[in-house]
């Protein structure tokens, strides 16, 4: 293992050292040298995680649980990801990426990487989670990709580290306010593109009411551990309860009425597995929060931009330093 390892980042060494912002770095057949601190590397994935200090107030163990396992039951990147994709990304021009260092916060399995990769220069992902090592498998194909277990907020590379970073749908679940976050990544990259869980203010009022029904159901399975049930609950869920709903609204769709029913904008056309895996992130998170496009358009004071899609998925925004 450490000789496939020293191999991979033989030729990315002037890529950390850029990355730490410092000379002061040596590869080494099982870790990475910066200064006076080792980083091991554990199948290609350097890991920042020093389990020797206390928790940080931005990293939260149980979120980290969660997301492992949940990466680790669905591990697989699906032709729905590929439209998500394009959805996300309706605010980049890629082509103006193709020489740019992108970085993934909060990777996951690397879904959007996986995509991405071909568009830029290099990427750099990071994921606090055990889903890092899925994403490395992934993303096996592509050279260009360093990856780091990492707390995405106490990253110890230099400021403006990228040129681009996105985080899609991981913010809103870390225990610190989720805009607050955004304004923390700043001098992460010019460019960050962010996609945050919508306190449904484009929805019927309805849709917020059954919003608190499943957050009460939400935070009563988020302490279950145990993954049999999770996965349980999970298949149940889907087949009872969000494929029967999609149906009603497709139906609601013939006649220009679908937007007043839950979870079809979401889901219509969408596989089973994808949707399993979203029911899995809905009820077992204990971390949720959602905000509003007015408050989302409120960062502009401490961006020089800010670009809302108004597309779904609701609400993935574009900020410029």
């Amino acid at each position: 293992m450490s000789e496939r390892t020293s191999r991979y980042y033989e030729d990315k060494v002037g890529t950390l050292r850029d990355l730490f912002g410092t000379e002061e770095l040596e590869l080494e057949p099982t870790s990475v040298r910066v200064a006076d601190r080792r980083y091991p590397i554990i199948d290609d994935v350097i890991v920042l995680l020093d389990p020797s200090d206390p928790a940080s107030p931005t990293f939260a163990d149980d979120i980290r649980f969660t997301f492992g396992a949940e990466w680790l039951a669905f591990p697989d990147l699906l032709p729905d990801h590929r439209r998500e994709f394009d959805a996300y990304f309706d605010l980049v021009d890629l082509v103006e990426l193709s020489d740019a260092r992108v970085c993934d916060l909060g990777c996951g399995i690397g879904r959007w990487s996986y995509f991405l990769a071909p568009h830029c220069r290099e990427m750099v992902l990071v994921d606090f989670s055990d889903a890092i090592h899925v994403a490395r498998r992934n993303l096996l194909p592509h050279r260009k990709i360093l990856f780091f277990q990492a707390d995405l907020m106490d990253l110890p590379f230099r400021p403006g580290f990228a040129d681009f970073a996105l985080s899609l749908g991981v913010l809103h679940h870390l225990p610190i306010p989720a805009l607050d976050a955004v304004r923390a990544l700043r001098g992460a990259a010019p460019q960050l593109l962010v996609y945050l869980y919508y306190a449904l203010d484009n929805r019927p009022a309805h849709f917020r009411v059954l919003l608190h029904l499943v957050t009460a159901t939400r935070r009563v399975m988020s302490r279950i551990r145990s993954q049999r049930v999770r996965m349980a609950f999970t298949a149940l869920v889907a087949a009872t309860v969000y494929e029967p709903v999609i149906a009603i609204g497709a139906m609601a769709h013939r006649f220009g009425a679908s937007r007043y029913v839950p979870l079809y904008d979401s889901y219509a056309g969408k596989g089973f597995d994808r949707i399993k895996q979203d029911v899995y992130d809905r009820f077992f998170t204990r971390i949720e929060q959602r905000v509003t496009r007015a408050e989302i358009l409120a960062l502009r004071e401490s961006f020089r931009e800010v670009e809302v899609s108004p597309k779904w998925p609701y609400w993935h925004f574009l900020c410029r330093a």
